[in-house]
C-alpha cells in the first residue's frame, strides 16, 4: 500500500466522520426546529387537544420530519465541506522575510 493510498483512505475516513457528525448535529437541530414548528402550528391553527391530539401531532409528525430534514442537510453540508477541504486554504503561507511576499 503506497503513500497515496493511505492518504486517500484518511481523506475518505475524514469525510465519513464529518458526514456522520453532521447527521447527528443536524438531526438534533432539525428536531428542535420541528418541535418549535409543531408548537407554532398547533397555536396558529387551533388544533384540538382532545385526548392529546395536538401533542401527538407535534411529537409524531413535526419532530421526526424536522430531524429527518435536518439530519440529511447536516450530513450533506458537512460531507461536502470535508470533501472540498483540499480546495479551502485553512492556513496562511509563510511570508518570506527577504522578498516581503
Amino acid at each position: 500500500m503506497g503513500f497515496h493510498a493511505v492518504q486517500g483512505r484518511k481523506r475518505a475516513m475524514k469525510i465519513l466522520f464529518l458526514a456522520i457528525l453532521g447527521l447527528l448535529l443536524g438531526a438534533l437541530g432539525g428536531a428542535a426546529l420541528g418541535l418549535g414548528a409543531g408548537l407554532a402550528w398547533v397555536e396558529i391553527f387551533k388544533t384540538s387537544s382532545f385526548e392529546g391530539y395536538s401533542g401527538m401531532l407535534v411529537f409524531f409528525t413535526f419532530l421526526p420530519l424536522g430531524a429527518l430534514i435536518g439530519g440529511l442537510g447536516g450530513a450533506i453540508l458537512f460531507g461536502v465541506t470535508a470533501a472540498r477541504d483540499a480546495q479551502i486554504a485553512v492556513t496562511r503561507e509563510p511570508v518570506d522575510s527577504r522578498t516581503g511576499s
